[in-house]
């Protein structure tokens, strides 16, 4: 078992899957895993990337939600302090700035640099001037 093996929710939930799929691929050999000491089975992050094909998957999975707008980006910052973090990413011609968990930010890899998809549902809009 190496740092890069995720636990069988954690690849799951990158893959857009249930843990029983990935259970079920396992057995029939679409899927490559490791065991741990207690006998868990890890899944070596080749593997989620590998069938990932190119995030198609978590695509799809972002596609189900009911946020309308979307925002393809790069991740241009990544600020943790305590439990929580901004995270700001740019989409175009866009810079969204987004309050997270540090968990979050641990879970799916946040760096600059890392491609990122900001969904944006928000019942009240602040604005100010531009200047």
């Amino acid at each position: 078992m190496t740092d890069a093996d995720l636990s069988l929710g954690e690849a799951a939930r990158a893959l857009g899957v249930s843990e029983d799929t990935l259970r079920r691929w396992d057995r029939a050999g679409k899927l490559t895993t490791t065991r741990d000491a207690n006998n868990r089975r890890r899944v070596p992050q080749s593997e989620v990337t590998r069938l990932s094909g190119g995030h198609r998957l978590r695509h799809q999975a972002m596609a189900s939600l009911s946020a309308r707008n979307r925002f393809n980006g790069v991740v241009k910052s990544v600020e943790v302090d305590g439990v929580m973090a901004l995270v700001e990413i740019e989409a175009g011609p866009h810079l969204i700035t987004a309050a997270i968990t540090r968990d979050a930010v641990e879970e799916l890899g946040l760096a600059p640099g890392v491609e990122a998809t900001a969904a944006v549902k928000a019942t009240s809009v602040m604005v100010d001037r531009l200047r």
